[in-house]
């Protein structure tokens, strides 16, 4: 059973890594943690929800959308980078 899951491992990885990227810009723009964690743990049991039932009819996908997941990942890093970068300058300039 495990071994169908196999080829998304992958995507496994960096959904966990794209959840705390997320949360880190949530952070960086003051959101309210427990709405930030309530809305994270809503979007995981989708995700969840999706990988189980479509796994059979995305099996044949798996290297594609492993490959969109990562591009995702990195362009969400950079993005959460640059927001973390210009509020870190934007509260030197305010003291």
């Amino acid at each position: 059973m495990l071994e169908e899951y196999l080829p998304f491992i992958g995507l496994i990885i960096f959904g966990n890594i794209e959840n705390l990227i997320l949360a880190s810009q949530g952070v960086v723009e003051g959101v309210n943690p427990r709405i930030l964690g309530l809305l994270s743990i809503i979007a995981v049991i989708v995700w969840l929800f999706i990988g189980t039932v479509a796994t059979e009819v995305a099996i044949q996908y798996s290297n594609y959308i492993t490959f969109i997941g990562g591009l995702a990942i990195v362009i969400l890093g950079i993005v959460a980078i640059r927001d973390a970068v210009r509020n870190i300058k934007s509260n030197k300039r305010g003291e």
